[in-house]
């Protein structure tokens, strides 16, 4: 039986719910630049997953189905019955678990710069990244995950922001951080992604490295319902650089899902 947190969660706008999940090491602020363009269509529900931001501590390991009850939990607090649910990289793991978990509490699926389909190369690859994490310490290989997260102009023109994702990874407490970067690097969603029929927006930066355009075609094929977007130039921290054009696209899928019949 999975143990659920009470995650600290924070409600705004009017219209259909839409429920924002962030990634690893990172918290609800994540999606400051995209709740302009959402709130006036979307009563939006971000929230801090465990060990995150202002939630609770878990009490000792957990795995991809308690991340999945703390969202339903979340979901029942919030006094919606249905919601649609967008999820960044880890949150983009838990957003499609959840609607295969709770199909009738989907409305539809925001799946952002996440992976699937891992070929033993790409798996290799984020495994290093745990190791040397484990290995070196979680600051020390910041500037790759600098490099891997953000663009060069973007990094250049703004380096209080970058300078703030950073502090923020380095404010999460490490057991957590690696905790969730593990379940990152081992959910493989391809057994069953065609499970998952609610209606999904798979969206991702044309130059993420980690969860890159192939992985994505990949995922949109396997789900039934789904439409790709592949955003020019970006690399993994796109609602940082672009959350309010990564809203744009999230906003015009959902409410074109009022208007047509799949």
């Amino acid at each position: 039986m999975t143990t659920v947190v009470p995650c600290a969660w924070s409600m705004d706008g009017a219209g259909p719910p839409l429920v924002l999940v962030h990634g690893i090491g990172a918290a609800r602020d994540t999606w400051a630049k995209a709740l302009p363009v959402l709130t006036p269509h979307f009563t939006v529900i971000t929230y801090d997953l465990r060990g995150h931001g202002a939630s609770p501590m878990p009490d000792g390991e957990f795995g991809l189905d308690e991340l999945v009850e703390d969202l339903e939990h979340i979901r029942a607090e919030s006094g919606f019955d249905k919601v649609h649910v967008a999820g960044h990289s880890l949150g983009g793991m838990i957003g499609p678990a959840y609607a295969r978990a709770y199909p009738e509490r989907t409305l539809s699926l925001g799946v952002l710069s996440t992976a699937a389909f891992r070929t033993e190369d790409d798996r290799a690859k984020v495994w290093a990244v745990v190791k040397a994490m484990e290995d070196r310490g979680i600051p020390n290989v910041l500037p790759t995950l600098t490099d891997r997260w953000f663009t060069d102009g973007f990094i250049a023109a703004h380096p209080d922001v970058v300078e703030r994702r950073l502090k923020q990874v380095v404010a999460t407490d490490p057991d957590v951080f690696l905790n969730v970067f593990r379940i990152y690097a081992t959910t493989e969603m391809s057994p069953w992604l065609h499970e998952v029929e609610t209606p999904a927006l798979i969206l991702t930066g044309a130059n993420d490295g980690g969860c890159n355009p192939r992985l994505n075609q990949a995922i949109h094929d396997a789900m039934p319902r789904s439409e790709l977007v592949i955003l020019p130039e970006l690399k993994h921290s796109l609602l940082l650089e672009a959350g309010d054009v990564v809203a744009a696209h999230l906003s015009k899928f959902i409410l074109k899902l009022n208007e047509t019949r799949w």
